[in-house]
């Protein structure tokens, strides 16, 4: 005989799980309980999104389940962000949320919510166990609905007196699932159709990628001679060092990229949904107006082709399943079929990437494009980068080159908050890789309580704070659109490095650029998670435009308006 709570971990256990992630609630006592002989590691968080996160940065490090508790009503509302990024990164995450028990229904009790409705919008599969004999049988399917298809976020509500109940059941085996099949029809007609392309362009993105999926997909630009760019914050899944890698589509792409995506006669879409983002909004690509590119799209949710964009054909498997198979495709001779008058346009497509990511000055004695270029040049090649949302992530975006996968950990939702709880999840998973987050001084302020979880669980992140006293993506839109009216989007900050040392971190600030290598240094000796507060100049708006010419831009168009 066994409570609930040790059923549900018994089956964790099953499944594989090593950690979760949890802040304590007196709704699943009987889970904590379960949890504490069952060599599963508790890293209990300071707020529920950033347990969430946590669980979520593990799902995209790990390609299993991240595992997060929560406790009813405001617990899991608190946690929803969460799973709104796990829903749209295609993330796998389950979350537990205690619940009331089941004698108080539908009588507004304390902290009553009703899961179904309320993370039905945003998570794959939301249930309620009513009774705990059936826990390992809905344990069991949350993890598979979590991994099958399109990867997404799983709720399951736990009433408190169905947890404390004992029964007799077994576990149920681990999960096992099915592969899926590429068929020679289909790799036989993506190698047609990008052999025979002359502006072909390869798009990497989504979920389910892995180290060796990116390295075959490097052999097979090179064979093929096929130009490849990475969908937005999936920038690892393909070496930037890469000669045939021509950039990210994303918030603030090289124009030229984007022209080129435009341009394009054939699209190999891999893993990617191909949304508005990587398109500039659909004026790039316009699903109400195909255009002359062939669209070949590989996804593992058949539900996902065609669903916007009309595949030719759609292949719904794991993009690294496909790579594989093109992969294995190869003539072992050396020879592949290409159009003899395409060298010209992977090689104008990289120049443009090479020119993209030259250093453009910004005002300010802290450069924020120089502090990314010597990171991106001097970081371990097994070293992971994670942001959260803001202007400063397009330094990152634009002048860290990612060398491997995994090297990247941020929300293609735009979620700010998301950088520190990662860079965490990242260190306690990867504990002997160098972990860097890079957040803006709002973006930090938004889960930097998380500092105290990193100094109790011994996790060491670096994070680097961009200072620059202001929501910059808010004040920017704000200066084009309402030139001169700032309102709402000025900061009033705290001395992050004392903050830092306050929670028993390591705490630095840097004021000119020439001095943060040597600060950096530093703060990775010390073996503790560490701030490097970067002092910037509010003029510095993004990598292209400043302050003073965004306003500009805004009084000018008022006036032609």
């Amino acid at each position: 005989m066994r409570h609930g709570g040790k059923i549900l971990t018994d089956q964790l256990v099953v499944h594989g799980v090593q950690r979760v992630f949890s802040v304590p609630g007196e709704s699943f006592l009987a889970a904590l309980d379960g949890l504490h002989d069952s060599g599963i590691r508790n890293i209990v968080c300071r707020h529920e999104g950033g347990a969430a996160i946590m669980a979520e940065a593990t799902g995209k490090l790990t390609g299993r389940p991240g595992v997060v508790f929560v406790t009813r009503g405001p617990g899991a509302t608190n946690a929803s962000a969460g799973i709104h990024i796990a829903r749209q990164d295609s993330t796998p995450l389950v979350m537990f949320v205690g619940q009331i028990a089941r004698g108080h229904r539908d009588r507004e009790a304390f902290q009553e919510v009703d899961y179904r409705a309320f993370f039905g919008p945003l998570a794959k599969w939301v249930a309620e166990v009513d009774q705990t004999d059936r826990l390992p049988e809905y344990i069991s399917r949350a993890f598979h609905v979590a991994q099958s298809g399109r990867p997404g976020p799983v709720v399951l509500a736990l009433p408190e007196d169905m947890l404390a109940e004992k029964v007799d059941i077994p576990d149920q085996p681990p999960l096992t699932v099915p592969p899926q099949q590429v068929s020679t029809a289909q790799v036989a007609a993506v190698m047609e159709a990008l052999a025979q392309a002359e502006r072909p362009l390869v798009v990497v993105g989504g979920s389910q990628w892995t180290a060796e999926a990116g390295a075959q997909l490097a052999r097979i630009a090179e064979r093929m001679d096929l130009p490849v760019a990475a969908s937005f914050r999936r920038q690892d899944r393909f070496d930037n060092h890469d000669r045939h890698y021509v950039g990210d589509l994303g918030v603030g792409m090289n124009p030229r990229l984007g022209r080129r995506l435009a341009e394009a006669d054939c699209l190999l879409v891999l893993g990617a949904r191909l949304g508005d983002t990587a398109t500039g909004g659909y004026r790039l690509l316009d699903p109400t107006r195909p255009g002359e590119a062939r669209l070949l799209h590989v996804h593992p949710d058949p539900d996902e082709l065609g669903r916007v964009f009309r595949p030719d054909p759609g292949i719904a498997v794991p993009a690294p399943d496909l790579v594989a198979a093109l992969h294995a495709a190869l003539p072992a001779d050396g020879s592949v079929p290409a159009h003899p008058d395409r060298a010209d346009w992977r090689r104008a497509a990289r120049a443009d990437y090479e020119a993209w990511i030259t250093p453009q000055e910004t005002p300010g004695k802290v450069k924020l494009e120089r502090v990314v270029t010597w990171l991106s040049d001097n970081l371990p090649e097994d070293a992971i980068i994670t942001n959260g949302a803001g202007n400063f992530a397009a330094w990152v975006h634009r002048y860290m080159q990612a060398r491997r996968f995994p090297g990247q950990l941020a929300p293609i939702s735009g979620s700010m908050g998301y950088g520190f709880p990662a860079a965490i999840a990242a260190k306690l998973e990867r504990p002997a890789s160098t972990v860097v987050c890079i957040d803006g001084d709002g973006c930090f302020q938004m889960t930097l309580n998380e500092m105290s979880t990193a100094v109790q669980h011994g996790a060491a992140p670096i994070v680097i704070v961009c200072n620059n006293g202001q929501y910059g993506t808010i004040r920017m839109h704000q200066e084009r659109t309402y030139p001169g009216r700032v309102s709402g989007t000025a900061l009033a900050n705290p001395d992050f490095k004392a903050l830092a040392r306050a929670y028993g971190g390591y705490g630095e600030r840097v004021e000119r650029s020439a001095d943060f290598p040597a600060a950096f240094q530093r703060a990775l000796a010390s073996g503790l998670p560490a701030v490097i507060e970067l002092m910037l100049e509010a003029e510095a708006l993004s990598p292209a435009q400043t302050l003073t010419q965004a306003r500009a831009a805004g009084e000018a168009a008022q006036s032609q308006g």
